[in-house]
């Protein structure tokens, strides 16, 4: 198993990518602390991990509140006795618009939690694995924090901030035995992509190069290997996983 005996945090983990993320981090041999604002969500993944036999807790954080962010962290080290990987991947989008069109408050709110709740989780993450001889961060970025997104202002904006999060931490703290990565998420098949309707699918898939929308579980799948030891030389990198949309 990639991380066995490893402690986790996943933030956003109560539905898509964060959910298949911290079910595939558990079946790898981690505990996980499920961190989601949605309570309802947070502990049906946490049932649905403990069920298949894995090892997992609940935890209820709005982290575009710092905090809440450093409680966070704070009960991940108190319930698993450390903290040693965690996946920054909560976030939201604002509704399609121009740049004219975007109320400021939306602006404000996508950011709040997309790049400054990434922002809290990293610092506090970061200052515990200091104090405790290493660690690995992974954040999911994105395809629009890579290139522009036309009609996505606040979110385009914030995903490319993530990238700048994850690159200047992974220098400031290259010589302390930490890694810090991101996944850059092409178009993928969440729940919430479904309910956009077949027509909407097709014509998203009909964008990639590979001809079709990714699976949650192929995000997953590359935020283990970002955390594992089988990336031990890897630190900096925003990994594309989007079926060759990037190079399109």
């Amino acid at each position: 198993m990639l991380l066995e005996g490893k402690n986790s945090l996943v933030t956003g983990a109560g539905s898509g990518i964060g959910e298949v993320t911290a079910k595939r981090m558990a079946l790898e041999g981690a505990k996980v602390l499920v961190v989601d604002i949605n309570e309802e969500g947070g502990r049906r993944v946490v049932d649905e991990i403990v069920t298949a036999g894995g090892v997992a807790a609940f935890h209820k954080t709005d982290i575009s509140n710092a905090d809440e962010v450093d409680s966070m962290v704070d009960t991940a080290v108190e319930k698993w006795g450390g903290l040693d990987l965690a996946v920054n991947n909560a976030g939201l989008a604002e509704r399609p618009g121009l740049f004219h069109e975007l109320d400021p408050a939306e602006y404000h709110r996508v950011l709040g939690v997309d790049l400054h709740g990434t922002f809290y989780s990293m610092r506090a993450e970061l200052a515990h694995f200091v104090k405790h001889g290493g660690g690995a961060i992974v954040n999911t970025a994105s395809g629009a924090g890579l290139k522009a997104t036309p009609r996505l202002t606040a979110y385009s904006t914030a995903k490319h901030g993530i990238v700048g999060l994850t690159r200047t931490g992974a220098m400031d703290y290259v010589q302390d035995n930490i890694r810090v990565n991101a996944v850059a998420p092409g178009t993928i098949l969440t729940p919430a992509m479904r309910a956009a309707g077949e027509s909407q699918m097709a014509e998203w898939a009909s964008l990639v190069p590979m001809g079709r929308m990714g699976d949650p579980a192929e995000i997953a799948a590359a935020i283990v290997w970002l955390l594992s030891d089988q990336a031990s030389f890897v630190t900096g990198t925003v990994l594309e996983v989007d079926g060759g949309y990037m190079q399109g």
